[in-house]
């Protein structure tokens, strides 16, 4: 079973504002569950969204070689970023 998530949880675990993933549920790219006023988010989806393949948007059924290929792509992207 999974661990659900409340926005202010979410938004820390991401390192984004509360209002980011309060946009994304909005627009459709966050799956959540509404119980009374609060959503409460998969980590899965979550987790899916920030670092999985919808985060590059790849399809859903891209090979697990491409996937990793994207990995060391978006690495060599971020470590040349943090050299500046």
């Amino acid at each position: 079973m999974s661990v659900m998530l409340t926005v202010p949880q979410a938004a820390r675990r991401t390192g984004r504002n509360p209002e980011t993933i309060r946009r994304w549920i909005r627009s459709g790219r966050l799956p959540a569950t509404k119980f009374g006023t609060q959503h409460v988010i998969d980590e899965v989806d979550l987790d899916e969204l920030v670092h999985g393949v919808r985060a590059w948007g790849l399809a859903a059924d891209t090979t697990p070689d491409h996937r990793a290929f994207m990995d060391d792509v978006v690495r060599t992207i971020r470590d040349d970023r943090a050299t500046r």
